[in-house]
């Protein structure tokens, strides 16, 4: 059983995710933006963080890298509707273990069943 924290500012987007995402049993732990990320991990301490890259007070490519700074053990996939080169090199700057587009969802979850 793995606790998942799901970073992204659209209330359904974060269902869906959890939908896909999660296997039977997994803890599904939301927030709404970047910014609450940092607690949100200190409290739960969650197996991945799932993170959108646009949100509205904080993005997540500077979320992942405030994360990483405090907790580098953390595990972040960057799921996100942005696929070109330079958000992918960003995200990984910022500590992302791997990135993913949402328009592939189906590979989240094969991502996370082999890691």
């Amino acid at each position: 059983m793995a606790t998942l924290l799901i970073v992204d500012d659209n209330p359904e987007m974060r269902r869906m995710i959890g939908q896909v995402a999660a296997a039977k049993g997994d803890l599904i732990i939301e927030c709404a933006d970047g910014d609450e990320v940092t607690e949100a991990y200190a409290a739960h301490q969650p197996d991945w963080v799932l993170m959108d890259v646009e949100m509205k007070r904080m993005d997540g490519l500077k979320a992942t890298a405030a994360l990483i700074r405090l907790h580098p053990e953390a595990r972040v996939i960057i799921v996100t509707k942005y696929g070109d080169a330079q958000t992918r090199a960003a995200a990984q700057e910022a500590g992302a273990r791997f990135f993913v587009g949402k328009d592939d969802l189906l590979s989240l979850r094969s991502l996370l069943q082999e890691h």
